[in-house]
């Protein structure tokens, strides 16, 4: 007992609450859980339309196309990129 309190009374009220047992991990546990934190380096690939180095898996910024197809239409988009800052 605390000062003339019971240990049930302590409890219920929130002023008394159970130990949490903190186990200590060892460096190579540590180690081994941090082996999967480093970041990849990005891979680069050869465009087939244009053979200019771009990102695996994404639309070539220089000329638009992905997997053979046009999917973004680059002179339109910097047209209208020219566009709006001359309207500024």
């Amino acid at each position: 007992m605390i000062s003339g309190f019971s240990f049930a009374f302590l409890t219920k009220i929130g002023i008394l609450s159970y130990m949490v047992i903190r186990m200590r991990h060892t460096r190579a546990h540590t180690g081994n859980r941090r082996s999967h934190h480093a970041l990849k380096a990005k891979t680069f690939g050869a465009c087939a339309n244009c053979a200019k180095p771009k990102e695996t898996h994404t639309v070539c910024k220089n000329c638009g196309f992905y997997r053979g197809r046009r999917v973004v239409d680059v002179v339109k988009k910097v047209e209208k990129k020219q566009a709006k800052k001359a309207a500024k």
